[in-house]
């Protein structure tokens, strides 16, 4: 993924991408996909998981697609975002996720 801003081009590229390029990383996170097809229009879907996450005292970069929300976390804590987000979809009766390199 990659958006301009007056201030500068952010990427979101794999580590090998950018190492390929010359660039050193900033956010070193990893991509978790939830596998919700949600509406661009949904009014605080995102909100919500994001919140379970930031009660975990977790940053959390999420970037909305057509069919699916991808949240990037910090990589040394993608683990501990996955098992909250498996309570989340227990405790809601559905949001499946998936881990991403």
């Amino acid at each position: 993924m990659q958006f301009r801003e007056h201030e500068g081009l952010t990427l979101i590229v794999t580590e090998d991408e950018a190492k390929a390029a010359g660039l050193v990383g900033t956010f070193r996170c990893r991509m978790i996909t939830l596998d919700v097809h949600s509406s661009l229009e949904a009014v605080g879907f995102l909100a919500a998981i994001t919140a379970k996450l930031a009660a975990a005292g977790m940053g959390v970069n999420p970037v909305s697609a057509f069919y699916h929300d991808h949240l990037f976390v910090p990589a040394e804590r993608a683990e501990e975002a996955l098992a909250i987000l498996r309570k989340l979809a227990a405790e809601s009766g559905g949001l499946a996720q998936r881990p991403s390199t």
